[in-house]
């Protein structure tokens, strides 16, 4: 098994992403959305970032 397998979670279900009907939003709730998926980004981006700090020092451990 390779070692990005064993970061990922096993056999639980990957969220569905929805996209919101933004037709019926107003400017400011377009705006607010926009906000919200830009702060989800940048969550998910620092979970990648540790993720592959944690894998960068398992791997420095293991190639002394």
């Amino acid at each position: 098994m390779a070692l990005d397998e064993d970061l990922e979670p096993q056999n639980q279900p990957r969220p569905a992403y929805v996209p919101a009907k933004l037709d019926a939003l107003s400017i400011a709730e377009v705006e607010k959305y926009i906000m919200h998926c830009e702060s989800e980004i940048r969550r998910a981006q620092a979970e990648i970032d540790s993720r592959e700090s944690h894998r960068g020092a398992a791997e420095a451990l293991f190639k002394k």
